[in-house]
C-alpha cells in the first residue's frame, strides 16, 4: 500500500495545517466544517455549477454554498484528469487534501500533489462496501452497523490504508436518509479527532484486509421495484435503503404505485397475493413472510395512509393487483 510521498519540508511548529477540501453534496459539508476548525482551508474544490429543478436554474453545490458563506477560495474545474490541475493544487502548498464525496476519480498526479497526499472520508467500515453507495447497501444487506473510515487515497476504488474509523448502529427504522445525516456528522468528528495527528505523523495508516471486500455500486432506479419473489424482510430493508431515492414501488392495476412505509410479517401465501387489506395495512405474500404496506402513494396522488387509499379503492384478499418481479 502506497504511503503519501513527502513532497516538501514539514510546516514549522505552530503553523496552521493547510488543507485543500474536495467535495460536492450535502454529505460533505460537515467534513468541510470540521476542516475549517482543524486548520486553514486554502481552497475548496467542488463540481461545476449545474442547472437543477423544473426551471433549470443554475445553483451552487451545498459545499460551494458553505464555502462562499465563509469567504473561502472556490475552484470548480470542468476536468481534472489530463489537465494542469495537479500543478494548481501543488502551488497551494497544502499539507493535505481532504476528499469527501467529490464525485470524480482523482488521477495519481493529483493524489501526490499535497505534502501528505489526499485522504478520504468514506461512509462504510472498509473493506465492506467500497464504492458509490455504501450507505444504501449496508441497510439493504441487513447490517447491524456501519460507520466512517478516514483513509489514505490511492489509485484503487476505496482500497487505501485506513487511518481511523468509527462505528454507528443501524436502527430498525433507519433509512439511507437518516443514516446519511448521522454519518455526515460522524465523518466530521473523525476528521477532527485524527486528521492533524495523521499529518503530524502520530497516526499510521493500516492496510485494509484482503478478506471481507464487498462492493457498493451506484443505485439503479430498478433497485426500488418490489419483487415478491424476495423475502418480506429483504423488501422492508430495501425500502429503507432506497429512501429517498429511488424509493420502493410496484404497480397497482397497471399504474405506478409507491410504498413509503412498510413492515414485514410472517404471513404465508403465493408470492404477490394479497393476504389482507384493511386499515392496518395491505399485506402481500412474499417468497418468505409477508410485506405489509402502511403508507402509499398512488400515481398522480399525494402520499397517504393505507386506510385513506382503501377508502377510495377496493383491494380484495386473494387478488393479485400489484405488479411483481423486475422489469
Amino acid at each position: 500500500m502506497r504511503d503519501s510521498p513527502a513532497r516538501s519540508e514539514p510546516p514549522q511548529v505552530g503553523s496552521p495545517l493547510r488543507i485543500v477540501f474536495m467535495g460536492t453534496p450535502q454529505f460533505a459539508v460537515k467534513s468541510l466544517e470540521a476542516c475549517t476548525r482543524i486548520g486553514e482551508v486554502v481552497a475548496v474544490v467542488t463540481q461545476p455549477d449545474k442547472p437543477r429543478g423544473r426551471g433549470q436554474e443554475v445553483t451552487f453545490s451545498p459545499v460551494k454554498e458553505f464555502a462562499v458563506s465563509k469567504g473561502l477560495r472556490v475552484e470548480q474545474p470542468l476536468k481534472i484528469r489530463g489537465t494542469d490541475f495537479a500543478s494548481v493544487l501543488k502551488s497551494m502548498n497544502a499539507d493535505v487534501a481532504v476528499v469527501t464525496a467529490y464525485g470524480k476519480i482523482l488521477p495519481q498526479d493529483v493524489l501526490d500533489a499535497p505534502r501528505r497526499g489526499c485522504v478520504n472520508v468514506h461512509a462504510s467500515l472498509l473493506p465492506r462496501f467500497r464504492g458509490a453507495a455504501p450507505i444504501q447497501w449496508a441497510i439493504a444487506a441487513g447490517d447491524a452497523k456501519t460507520g466512517v473510515c478516514l483513509m489514505q487515497m490511492d489509485a484503487g476504488m476505496d482500497t487505501g490504508a485506513v487511518i481511523d474509523r468509527a462505528e454507528l448502529p443501524i436502527g430498525p427504522e433507519d433509512t439511507s436518509a437518516t443514516m446519511h445525516d448521522k454519518l455526515s456528522v460522524l465523518g466530521g468528528e473523525v476528521l477532527e479527532r485524527s486528521l492533524k495527528r495523521y499529518v503530524d505523523g502520530e497516526l499510521q495508516a493500516v492496510a485494509q484486509p484482503s478478506e471481507g471486500v464487498v462492493m457498493a455500486p451506484m443505485i439503479d432506479k430498478e433497485e426500488g421495484r418490489l419483487d415478491w419473489k424476495r423475502t418480506a424482510a429483504e423488501l422492508e430493508r430495501r425500502l429503507r435503503a432506497f429512501t429517498p431515492w429511488p424509493g420502493a414501488f410496484t404497480t397497482f392495476e397497471g399504474a405506478l404505485f409507491k410504498v413509503t412505509r412498510a413492515t414485514a410479517r410472517n404471513g404465508k401465501g403465493e408470492p404477490g397475493t394479497v393476504l389482507s387489506a384493511d386499515a392496518n395495512g395491505i399485506e402481500v405474500a412474499c417468497s418468505e413472510g409477508s410485506f405489509v404496506m402502511l403508507d402509499v402513494q398512488p400515481e398522480g396522488k399525494r402520499a397517504m395512509a393505507v386506510k385513506d387509499f382503501l377508502a377510495a379503492r377496493k383491494v380484495v384478499a386473494g387478488s393479485r393487483p400489484f405488479g411483481g418481479g423486475t422489469a
